[in-house]
């Protein structure tokens, strides 16, 4: 019996198996309105067999997006430009889930395949963005200091996105805690230099990532399962630590969450990684035995018997994948075949089934 197709319940809902999509920018969003692009791209891989199938980060404000080609649901009319494309993932057997996210100083960037890099100018469409301290990305515009009214408008708005997204019909919520964005700026000591209640220990940097916890387990109810993804170091001196990650995954369990997707960097420029297939699971595995709560792993896993070891060792109760679904979108299907694991095809791919 193979514990990648085993299903797996977390709150009301039941995943058919264990291997997840990631959430991946495709900077193809129009005011963040999501297009055709986002229907075709996420609905195929409820077809290749994911279990969850999580949309890329969606700023919860205008400002707090990647770049200006990020999606949002800070308005009515993104709202209604999910619904279709969740209604897609459920028709193909998938949960859909969303990933609430704001960039903070990592905001108002231009996209991978632009002609430029670093901020976007505010005459060609940028914005002055905010962090906990007027600290800047290396090669980023600096940013503003947020204040209490400016913390509370945070929190406000990923509670707005979170119930725009149930009302899309949405089935799981992400919060995006990592990677450097404005959650993971207020998590490390290296972008939070903050002397209020908000900066200073663990248990202060860790305030507003549990308000917001807070504030969307308020707006979801019981039964809405909600992840938060955290990076649990930032491969660089002084910076956020595993040992810290799992306790902050141990208190965003007492607030609500239900599993940690365990990923790692992004916060500075100069942070050191040592790369290599699976190079974030000792991490996940890490949270996983001190924080008390379910978790994901990701980071280079890209074939089925080395996602069914992760389980199998008790590293993380499920596989998170990015790039190996772009190139197989079809992976769990294949991952499927290769580990003797019994799942339902699509009808129209049942001739493709045996080789």
């Amino acid at each position: 019996m193979s514990i990648l197709f085993s299903p797996l319940r977390l709150r009301s809902i039941e995943f058919r198996n264990r291997l997840w999509v990631s959430p991946m920018c495709m900077y193809s969003a129009v005011d963040g309105v999501p297009q055709e692009w986002h229907h075709t791209h996420l609905a195929q891989f409820a077809s290749g067999g994911a279990g969850l199938v999580v949309a890329e980060a969606t700023g919860v404000v205008p400002e707090g997006r990647i770049s200006p080609r990020d999606t949002g649901l800070w308005n009515d009319e993104q709202r209604d430009a999910w619904a279709p494309i969740v209604q897609a993932i459920h028709d193909r057997g998938a949960v859909a889930g969303i990933q609430l996210a704001h960039a903070g100083r990592k905001a108002s960037t231009w996209w991978p395949w632009a002609d430029a890099r670093g901020s976007v100018p505010s005459a060609e469409g940028g914005w002055t963005t905010t962090a906990p301290s007027a600290i800047a990305y290396d090669g980023f515009d600096a940013p503003i200091a947020l204040d209490t009214a400016g913390i509370e408008r945070v929190v406000g708005a990923f509670s707005a996105s979170a119930r725009r997204a149930l009302d899309a019909g949405f089935d799981v919520l992400e919060i995006h805690g990592a990677h450097g964005y404005l959650l993971h700026q207020f998590l490390s000591p290296l972008s939070n230099r903050r002397t209020d209640d908000y900066g200073g220990e663990l248990a202060n940097r860790a305030r507003l990532l549990l308000r917001v916890i807070d504030a969307v387990r308020a707006e979801s109810g019981d039964d809405v399962p909600l992840l938060v993804r955290i990076s649990a170091t930032d491969h660089a001196e002084n910076g956020f630590t595993p040992e810290e990650a799992a306790i902050v995954g141990g208190w965003a369990a007492d607030h609500g969450a239900d599993l940690v997707d365990v990923s790692s960097g992004g916060l500075v420029a100069h942070q050191r990684i040592d790369v290599f297939p699976g190079y974030q699971v000792a991490l996940a595995e890490t949270v996983r035995q001190g924080g008390r709560i379910p978790v994901s792993a990701v980071g280079l896993i890209t074939a089925a018997e080395q996602a069914e070891r992760v389980l199998e060792e008790g590293a993380a109760d499920a596989i998170f994948a990015g790039r190996e679904w772009l190139r197989d979108p079809h992976f769990a299907l294949r991952a499927a075949h290769e580990l003797g694991a019994e799942i339902p095809w699509p009808p129209q791919y049942e001739r493709a089934r045996w080789r």
